[in-house]
């Protein structure tokens, strides 16, 4: 099953970022992806696979965003992982 959201925005918006169409759409269903994975609410796998992509591409593209690969992952999180190892 597929779900389709519709976004009403000012062309304005689309032109600020010289996007137009299907470019601009584009950009907004990555960004979207990009920051539910950083919240932590998808998978990098679930994010790669609506954006067609395979989820090393997707790991690479958040490098472009300025978001980690490793998602919410934080130092106390290595801390943690070196006291258990």
């Amino acid at each position: 099953m597929k779900g389709m959201i519709n976004i009403e925005y000012p062309e304005s918006l689309a032109n600020s970022l010289r996007l137009r169409g299907k470019e601009f759409e584009n950009e907004m269903k990555i960004n979207s992806l990009v920051k539910l994975f950083e919240l932590g609410k998808v998978s990098s796998g679930t994010a790669a696979k609506v954006l067609g992509l395979t989820r090393l591409d997707f790991l690479d593209l958040l490098s472009k965003y300025e978001v980690s690969s490793l998602g919410q992952y934080d130092s106390d999180d290595l801390r943690a992982d070196i006291a258990n190892a």
